[in-house]
C-alpha cells in the first residue's frame, strides 16, 4: 500500500484532479463515483457512499445503510484515456463490515484460504472481443467490411486495419503497468485477443475489469463498439476468456509442476487433485464462468464459418487438448470455460473453492483425454463416460443450487443472490418470443 507522501506525489506528478472510486456489481460491470483528488484518503478510510439498492446484486433495500466503497491504494493508477483521472479499486463495506455480496470481498476471502497454506494462485487471462460499428438502424456491423475471410484467424489485413484501436488500447494498458506481449486477430471476422503477463488472482480480476473499462471507452471515442458479448453471431466463434492457472508456494515455486509426471504433462499430485476438484464441480462453476443466456450459444459444439470452434462442452482434461474443459500446457492448467462476459472475481473464487476441495479430498481426475472431442458424436461421448456441461443458463443455475460447496466456501449470501439474479434472467429469456420463432411457426400449422 502506498504511503501518504507517495500518494500525494503520484497525484501531483500525474496532474490527477479526480479519482474514480470503482467496484463491480454481481455481473462484474464496473461502477464508479468521481471523487475530487483531495478527498482520496476519505475514500480509503471511510469509503465513497453508494445507494446499494441501485446496484445489481448487492441485496440492499432503499431504507438500508449506504454501501461504502473503500479504496485499495495498491490499485491506484492513472486512467490513460481520461487525462486528469485516476482509478482506485474498492472493496464494499456496509455498517463498517466487509459486505458479503461484494465480489471482490468474496475473492479476498478465498485467497486467505490459499494463504493459510502458504500458497498464491497466479492466473493469466486471455480476453477476446469483437469490434463493431452501428448501422443506420442500430444493427451491429463489422467495423472493417474487408475483414470477411472464411478463415480470418491471425489474418494480417484484418489485424492491420483495426490497428488504431488495438494500439490505443495496448498503449493505455502498458502505461499503467500491463506487460502486453501479444495481440492477434481471432477466429471470427472482427474478433481480437490481447495477451498480457499473469498476476495473482486479485490483480488479474482487477486488471480484466480495467481492460473492459479501457476498451469500451476507447472504442466509444472512436465511434465504434468493443463488445465482450460471449456469442454475438450464431455462425461465428464466441468470445472466451481462458484462465491459465498455477499455484506458487512461499518460495515462489510452482507446486503444480512436476517433471516426473507419468502422463508427461508436468503435473504434480497437488495439480491433479486441483484438476479433479474443478471437474467434480464443473457444472456449478459453469454458472459463474458462463453467466448469461447468450453464453450457452458459445458452449454448444458445432461448425462455424471458419470450420473451427474453441469452446468446451465436455467435462474432462487433456494434454494440450483445446477441445477439453481443461488443457494442460505442461506444468500448469488452462481453464477454457469462462467467456468474456463473466465476473472475474466470482470465477476466481469458484475455482479456488473447487480446487481446494479436490486437494483436501485428494480427488482423482481419471485419465486424460488426448483426442479431438469435437469429432465424437453424443453416443461416443456417453460411451466414454464423459459428462456434458450445462447447455443453458437454467441448467447451470440448477447445478449451482445443488452443489453446496460454493455456499459453504463463498458464502450463502453471494451464491443465493447470484442464483436469484440469474434465475430471473433465465425466466425473462424463456418468455421472450424471438424473430426466429415467429418466422418458423407463425404460419407453420
Amino acid at each position: 500500500m502506498m504511503h501518504t507522501d507517495k500518494v500525494n506525489s503520484f497525484l501531483k506528478e500525474n496532474d490527477i484532479k479526480y479519482v474514480l472510486a470503482q467496484f463491480v456489481d454481481i455481473h462484474g460491470v464496473a461502477k464508479t463515483k468521481s471523487v475530487p483528488a483531495k478527498n482520496i484518503f476519505d475514500v480509503v478510510e471511510k469509503g465513497a457512499g453508494f445507494a446499494g439498492f441501485a446496484v445489481s446484486g448487492l441485496a440492499m433495500e432503499p431504507h438500508g445503510p449506504d454501501f461504502m466503497a473503500r479504496g485499495d491504494l495498491s490499485s491506484l493508477s492513472i486512467v490513460p484515456w481520461q487525462p486528469g483521472y485516476a482509478r482506485l479499486v474498492c472493496d464494499g463495506y456496509v455498517n463498517n463490515e466487509p459486505h458479503p455480496y461484494c465480489s471482490r470481498v468474496v475473492l479476498k476471502d478465498q485467497i486467505k484460504k490459499l494463504e493459510s497454506r502458504g500458497w498464491t494462485l497466479n492466473t493469466g487471462l486471455e480476453p477476446e472481443f469483437y469490434l463493431f460499428k452501428k448501422g443506420d438502424n442500430g444493427e451491429m456491423l463489422p467495423v472493417d467490411q474487408s475483414d470477411n475471410l472464411a478463415k480470418p484467424c491471425y489474418d494480417y489485413k484484418g489485424l492491420s486495419r483495426s490497428r488504431e484501436f488495438l494500439e490505443r488500447l495496448t498503449e493505455s494498458l502498458m502505461e499503467v503497468g500491463f506487460d502486453v506481449y501479444q495481440i492477434d486477430h481471432e477466429d471470427a471476422n472482427g474478433q481480437f485477443e490481447i495477451n498480457y503477463t499473469y498476476g495473482d488472482a486479485l490483480e488479474s480480476a482487477d486488471r480484466f475489469t480495467f481492460v473492459r473499462m479501457a476498451a469500451g471507452e476507447i472504442a466509444n471515442d472512436m465511434g465504434i463498439v468493443c463488445s465482450f458479448m460471449p456469442k454475438p453471431s450464431p455462425d461465428k466463434t464466441g468470445s472466451g476468456m481462458h484462465f491459465h492457472l498455477s499455484v506458487n508456494d512461499k518460495d515462489g515455486t510452482n507446486i503444480f509442476h512436476d517433471d516426473s509426471d507419468r502422463n508427461g504433462m508436468g503435473l504434480s499430485k497437488t495439480a491433479y487433485h486441483f484438476v479433479a476438484g474443478i471437474l467434480a464441480h464443473a457444472k456449478a462453476i459453469c454458472a459463474f464462468s458462463a453467466p448469461t443466456v447468450n453464453s450457452y450459444k458459445r458452449l454448444v459444439v458445432g461448425g462455424n464459418d471458419s470450420g473451427a470452434t474453441w469452446a468446451p462442452a465436455y467435462e474432462c482434461y487433456g494434454d494440450n487438448n483445446r477441445s477439453a474443459l481443461l488443457r494442460i500446457p505442461y506444468g500448469r492448467l488452462e481453464f477454457r470455460l469462462p467467456d468474456s462476459g463473466c465476473n472475474p472475481y466470482l470465477v476466481h473464487a469458484a475455482l479456488i473453492a473447487a480446487g481446494l476441495d479436490g486437494v483436501e479430498r485428494e480427488l482423482d481426475p481419471g485419465e486424460p483425454m488426448n483426442i479431438n472431442l469435437y469429432d465424437l458424436n453424443l453416443n461416443e461421448i456417453l460411451e466414454k463416460n464423459i459428462p456434458i456441461l450445462p447447455q443453458n443458463l437454467g441448467e447451470a443455475i440448477e447445478a449451482l443450487e445443488k452443489d453446496t460447496i460454493f455456499v459453504e466456501a463463498m458464502g450463502k449470501d453471494i451464491v443465493s443472490e447470484f442464483i436469484n439474479v440469474k434465475r430471473k434472467e433465465w425466466i425473462e429469456y424463456s418468455r421472450y418470443v424471438s424473430d426466429w420463432e415467429v418466422r418458423k411457426y407463425a404460419e407453420f400449422f
